[in-house]
C-alpha cells in the first residue's frame, strides 16, 4: 500500500502530510465512502452481479473475494524483511512497549470497550444478534495491529524507518501464532460460536500464504535484481494493487450489505464510536508508556501508531471468511477503515507537536 521502506530518508523537518501520503492513503475515507455508495447501488439496481459472484465458492470460501483479498495483502507482506528482527537489540524497550500493548492490552481493551457500547449502551438502537456481529468485527480489528500504513505514520512523525520495520516484522511473526487463539477466546466469551478450523483456515489463507509468498518473492527478487530495483521499481509497480483490491472488495461487500445500511444508517456511527475511543486509548497508553520509559520519539511514535491503527485488510478478510459478506462483522471492519485515516492523522499531528517532550536519541558511537 505504501512505498516507504526501511531505506526512507529521515527528513530534517516535519514532513508535509499531503506530500507524505499517496493519493490512495490521503483520501482513503473518501474512497471507502464512494465504495459504499457504488456497492449499495450495485446491490439495489444490479442484483444479478452479487448473486452471480456468490455462486463461485469452494469449501465456503468465495473464490472472487479470496483473490481480491490476496491482492490486498500480498503487496504489504512482500515488504516485510524478517532479517530485520536481528535489530531487536536496538532499543529493546520500544519493542517491549509495542508487543505488550499490541498483544496483551489492545485485543482485550477493544473487546471491553466494544462490548460496553454495542451490547450494553446501544442496546435500544441495535438488535442483540446484530450487535454481537458488530462486536465480532471489532474483535477482529483489535487482534490485528497495523502492518502497512504504519510506514506512512512513521514517515510523517520522523520515525526511525529501519526500527519501524523491526517492530512490524516482529508483530507479523507474533500474529502468525497469536491471532487465531485471541480471536477464538474473545469470540467465545462474547457468546459467538466459531469453529476453530474456520478461524485456522482464515489464518492460513490470509496470513500464512501471503506472508510466506511475500517473503519468498522478496528474497528471490532482491537476489536477482538487487535491493534498489526492488524498492524503486518493483514496489512502485506493485503499489496500486492493494488499493484496487481493497476498493473492489468493499464495493462487492456493500453490494451485499445495502439493505442493512439503508435500513440502519445510524449503525455506522454507533459502530464508529467504540472504534474511535479504542484507537485514541491505545495510542496514549503506548505513547505515554514510551515517554515515561524515556524512549526516543523516533521509536515511540511509530510504536504507538502500530497499536493504534489496524491491519484492516486482514480484519476485513477474516470477517468475510468467517462470517460472510452479508455479516455485521464484515460491516464493522469496514467502518474501521472509514474512520482510521482522519483519526490517525490527528494523532500524527499530536505526536509531532509533543516531540520535544521526549529525550533526544543517543548519538551513535564513533567507529
Amino acid at each position: 500500500m505504501t512505498e516507504f521502506t526501511e531505506r526512507t530518508p529521515e527528513p530534517e523537518a516535519d514532513p508535509d502530510i499531503r506530500s507524505g501520503m499517496g493519493l490512495f492513503e490521503r483520501y482513503l475515507t473518501v474512497w471507502v465512502a464512494l465504495a459504499i455508495v457504488i456497492g449499495i447501488g450495485v446491490g439495489q439496481f444490479l442484483p444479478a452481479v452479487p448473486e452471480t459472484l456468490a455462486r463461485f465458492e469452494y469449501a465456503n470460501v468465495s473464490i472472487p473475494v479470496a483473490i481480491l483479498i490476496w491482492a490486498m495483502i500480498f503487496p504489504m507482506m512482500v515488504q516485510i524483511d524478517f532479517g530485520a528482527i536481528v535489530g531487536v537489540r536496538r532499543q529493546p524497550k520500544g519493542l517491549v512497549v509495542t508487543t505488550t500493548v499490541n498483544w496483551l492490552i489492545k485485543p482485550f481493551s477493544m473487546f471491553l470497550i466494544s462490548y460496553l457500547f454495542l451490547i450494553i449502551l446501544f442496546r435500544p438502537f441495535i438488535p442483540e444478534d446484530l450487535a454481537r456481529e458488530y462486536l465480532a468485527g471489532a474483535i477482529l480489528l483489535g487482534a490485528a495491529p497495523c502492518t502497512a500504513m504504519v510506514f506512512v505514520w512513521s514517515y510523517l512523525t520522523r520515525g526511525d524507518a529501519a526500527y519501524t520495520l523491526v517492530q512490524v516484522a516482529l508483530n507479523d511473526l507474533i500474529m502468525l501464532f497469536a491471532f487465531a487463539p485471541i480471536v477464538i477466546f474473545l469470540l467465545g466469551i462474547s457468546d459467538i460460536s466459531v469453529p476453530w478450523d474456520t478461524v485456522a483456515l482464515s489464518v492460513f489463507l490470509y496470513i500464512v500464504i501471503p506472508l510466506g509468498a511475500g517473503y519468498a518473492t522478496r528474497l528471490w527478487l532482491i537476489r536477482r535484481h538487487g535491493i534498489e530495483w526492488f524498492d524503486n521499481v518493483f514496489m512502485k509497480r506493485l503499489a496500486p494493487v492493494t488499493p484496487i483490491g481493497l476498493i473492489i472488495t468493499l464495493v462487492l461487500l456493500f453490494a451485499f450489505q445495502g439493505e442493512v445500511i439503508l435500513n440502519n444508517p445510524l449503525h455506522i456511527l454507533l459502530i464508529a464510536i467504540p472504534l474511535i475511543i479504542q484507537t485514541v486509548l491505545i495510542f496514549f497508553i503506548a505513547y505515554g508508556w514510551a515517554k515515561a520509559w524515556k524512549i526516543p520519539h523516533k521509536v515511540a511514535a511509530p510504536g504507538a501508531m502500530i497499536g493504534a491503527s489496524n491491519f484492516f485488510e486482514l480484519a476485513v478478510a477474516a470477517a468475510i471468511a468467517i462470517f460472510g459478506l452479508q455479516s455485521g462483522a464484515a460491516l464493522a471492519t469496514v467502518v474501521g477503515v472509514l474512520v482510521e485515516v482522519p483519526l490517525m492523522l490527528a494523532l500524527v499531528k499530536y505526536a509531532n507537536r509533543t516531540r520535544k517532550s521526549f529525550p533526544e536519541p543517543e548519538a551513535a558511537p564513533d567507529t
